[in-house]
């Protein structure tokens, strides 16, 4: 089937893809995609209809659907298992699971992890953290406490917030129940997927707090991560502050 320039598709295609009228077909299909993943059309975990399927829907051709499958699969959103089908990235695919946590042992052997929740409260939020959040002055938001450790070595401190009116029922004792994690959680129970991050990084001095925490002298050199993490539609979701120690580790990218 020839691609079907938008103006010639349905009238329900032109108005969900209208904002996207000049990008290319292929991006415009994605954009529509994207919308149902944020509407929680297909869920983590789950298979999206096929690219035959997805044709027939938008009125465009399979190529036209490979190619937006095609980007969603390289930005992680999505999934491709031979033989199988493509199915929407959960944090609990051993793959994704650890894609936003770029800390890697110098050894290259995968360490055990652990977590200890140190706290989780409802506070009012901070200018800094109501602006990276995008919420309004002193909303409510989930500050979350918690040390993980490798192979029972405390590692990162984790200060994380998170949007109040979203994560209701978030609790110390919820989180300490649960052995997956953090982000799948995330999408099993608040329905919330985190699909892309920004990251600022810089070297810092542990504080007395974060070097009794991390069983490290004051002033030991650490690494601080501030991270926030986003839903579809580019909604920030997550603020985490982490504190690294890195005697044996370091920060692994991957530059394009």
């Amino acid at each position: 089937m020839p691609d079907i320039p938008l103006s010639d598709r349905s009238p329900g295609a032109q108005r969900a893809a209208g904002s996207a009228a000049f990008s290319p077909l292929y991006q415009q299909i994605k954009g529509l995609l994207l919308q149902s993943l944020d509407r929680g059309e297909w869920k983590p975990g789950e298979a999206i209809p096929s690219e035959f399927d997805l044709a027939a829907r938008f009125q465009v051709s399979q190529g036209t659907v490979r190619k937006a499958i095609d980007e969603l699969a390289a930005e992680n959103l999505l999934l491709r298992r031979q033989g199988k089908g493509t199915f929407v990235a959960t944090h609990n695919e051993a793959r994704v699971r650890f894609r936003f946590l770029r800390l890697t042992p110098d050894q290259g052997k995968p360490p055990v992890s652990g977590s200890r929740i140190l706290e989780c409260r409802r506070v009012k939020s901070a200018p800094d953290i109501a602006r990276l959040l995008d919420l309004r002055l002193s909303e409510t938001v989930v500050n979350l406490r918690r040390v993980l450790s490798f192979d029972q070595v405390p590692t990162i401190l984790d200060d994380i917030w998170l949007p109040g009116s979203v994560f209701r029922g978030l609790t110390a004792e919820s989180l300490a129940r649960y052995r997956g994690p953090l982000y799948a959680l995330f999408e099993s129970e608040f329905g919330v997927s985190m699909v892309r991050a920004e990251e600022k990084i810089k070297a810092v001095r542990a504080g007395a707090e974060a070097a009794e925490l991390l069983q490290v002298p004051q002033d030991e050199p650490l690494l601080q991560v501030e991270r926030v993490s986003y839903t579809y539609g580019d909604r920030p979701m997550e603020l985490r502050r982490g504190l690294y120690l890195t005697e044996h580790f370091h920060y692994r990218n991957s530059l394009n």
